[in-house]
């Protein structure tokens, strides 16, 4: 039998951050990687930033398996690969200057012959068990070949880089797509617009449990970044999240319907939310539904639309979560609470608390029940809801926020629910300071009822 150790701190460094809690949440254990070792390079990957490794990173996971799992090391080196899909007892360690990039032909991505909604992501997995990320090298997802950009977004110098890619520019001149490139690789889609909805995930790990992410660098996702799905027991413990803050769909770290996670000591900075909780679909057969049993605690957040998200998605609830000592320097909201009709669902024990902001462009604490996702280059029309659409309403309540510190916000709080609906009640918010620039608050008190104690807003009259 192959000896087993614990890829990282003990239960009881883990238990450290547990102490003290406002409401009880369900403590992550280890994961636990057995004690063979293997070099990509004896598997014939070649890190030259030319050779392809996708077969190396295959033969070394499948190695791996056959003896009880183990660590893969890549060692420093630019290694281009295709999509990796990680097995159950296996830990990918990345060493210290270890770069691995993610090859820009499109069809790597999926099966010949089939025609997928989204490829593969560059990294997956699905019902494994013990599954680790780990070391302080890089992973780079390509993303600039995937994503569609906004011209607004874009500066003149990044606009014209662009362009010298090749692609196609609609006709308002307002949006550039990843189509017809230069590079001669070829299209996946029949239409530009077709090519972009099939985008990936950096990391996208489905039905899984015991899993760590620890140390490494995730940057230039197609999509999302680190996107654990209908999972348990997940450990996100100082990773690094990076992209341009004007990428479409650049989520940093999202939790998608997890159970028993904790994420610390990680950094983000990113071209949409930052640390995001989000709840979709049940689906059939899946025994994890919702968010629960989350502590996100000592993260920095700079660029992201929000430092901490709810939302859109909370259709199966998000519960007994502990957000405490982060801080927020520069996205657009601070405390982002969003979903809409279809999306909602309900809020149940939720402690946010020493949350330390500044620079916020939009609002430092929002409320949102009106959410709509529009893709780049969708037309804003007015939506219509079905009966049940309007039964998944959103309710967020039992939420408690205290200790909040914000020095520069537009807003300082912002809430409003939909006329006739329970959507916003129940929520506390107290011992804050919060310096705002042209609004304190903004409540629409029929359909949002807040209650704020020792809540001091100040206008910065120096701006």
């Amino acid at each position: 039998m192959a000896c087993l150790l614990a890829v990282t701190m003990q239960a009881g460094d883990y238990a450290k951050y547990y102490e003290n809690l406002p409401t009880p949440v369900k403590q992550v254990v280890p994961v636990v990687i057995a004690k063979n070792d293997i070099s990509l390079t004896d598997c014939g990957g070649v890190g030259d930033g030319m050779t392809l490794c996708t077969d190396a990173f295959k033969k070394g996971i499948a190695e791996l398996t056959k003896r009880g799992g183990g660590r893969l090391t890549v060692p420093e080196g630019v290694w281009l690969t295709g999509p990796i899909e990680l097995k159950s007892g296996v830990e990918l360690h990345l060493d210290k200057n270890a770069v691995v990039c993610f090859a820009p032909d499109k069809r790597l991505y999926f099966e010949a012959g089939t025609q997928p909604k989204r490829v593969n992501p560059c990294i997956s997995a699905t019902k494994a068990q013990n599954i680790a990320i780990t070391g302080s090298g890089i992973f780079d997802g390509g993303g600039q070949l995937w994503r569609p950009v906004k011209r607004s977004k874009m500066s003149d110098v990044e606009w014209k880089q662009y362009i010298e890619m090749g692609g196609q520019v609609t006709g308002k001149d307002d949006l550039w797509y990843p189509w017809k490139l230069k590079s001669g690789y070829p299209d996946i889609a029949d239409t530009p617009q077709g090519q972009e909805g099939m985008r990936n995930d950096l990391l996208r790990f489905e039905q899984c449990e015991n899993i760590l992410l620890e140390g490494v660098t995730f940057q230039n996702s197609p999509r999302f970044h680190v996107h654990p799905c209908y999972s348990r027991n997940i450990i996100i413990d100082g990773i690094t999240v990076r992209c341009p803050w004007n990428v479409q769909n650049g989520d940093g770290i999202d939790l998608s319907d997890c159970h028993q996670a904790l994420i610390v000591n990680s950094t983000v900075d990113v071209g949409d939310d930052g640390l995001c909780m989000k709840s979709g679909s049940q689906k059939k057969g899946w025994d994890v539904w919702g968010c629960q049993d989350v502590l996100i605690q000592d993260n920095a957040v700079y660029h992201a639309h929000g430092g901490f998200v709810l939302g859109s998605e909370t259709v199966g609830g998000i519960r007994d979560m502990v957000v405490r000592h982060n801080r927020f320097l520069g996205t657009d909201v601070g405390l982002r609470f969003k979903s809409g009709l279809g999306r909602g669902g309900k809020t149940e024990r939720l402690y946010v608390s020493d949350i330390m902001m500044a620079d916020i462009s939009s609002e430092a604490i929002i409320f949102q029940c009106d959410y709509v996702d529009r893709h780049a280059g969708s037309n804003a029309k007015a939506l219509t809801f079905t009966d049940e659409e309007r039964r998944l309403a959103p309710e967020f309540q039992d939420i408690h926020i205290s200790r909040v510190v914000c020095r520069g916000a537009k807003t300082a709080i912002k809430a409003a629910g939909i006329e006739g609906l329970n959507c916003i009640h129940d929520i506390d918010i107290r011992d804050c300071a919060i310096i705002y620039n042209k609004v304190g608050k903004q409540i629409d008190e029929p359909t949002a009822r807040l209650s704020l104690v020792n809540v001091k807003l100040t206008e910065n009259k120096l701006r």
